[in-house]
């Protein structure tokens, strides 16, 4: 089964730091966005494998948008 990891709020992907393959667990942080010079953490909600990362450095973000895929 695949869940995906969302932006929690509009702003730019600051960094990704999950790659596919990782092993990631609840809670841990999987991706960076900066909002208003704010570094904001995004954390995975389940525990899984990272399937595929959906954005890059400098991608922009609307709230909900899909940034990683685990497969759990």
């Amino acid at each position: 089964m695949e869940k995906s990891v969302n932006a929690i709020m509009p702003g730019l992907t600051a960094r990704v730091v999950v790659n596919v393959g990782d092993r990631v667990e609840k809670g841990q942080e999987v991706a960076v966005i900066n909002c208003m010079k704010t570094e904001i953490p995004v954390n995975s909600e389940e525990a899984g494998v990272v399937k595929q990362v959906l954005v890059k450095e400098w991608d922009e973000l609307q709230v909900g948008d899909p940034m990683v895929i685990l497969e759990i």
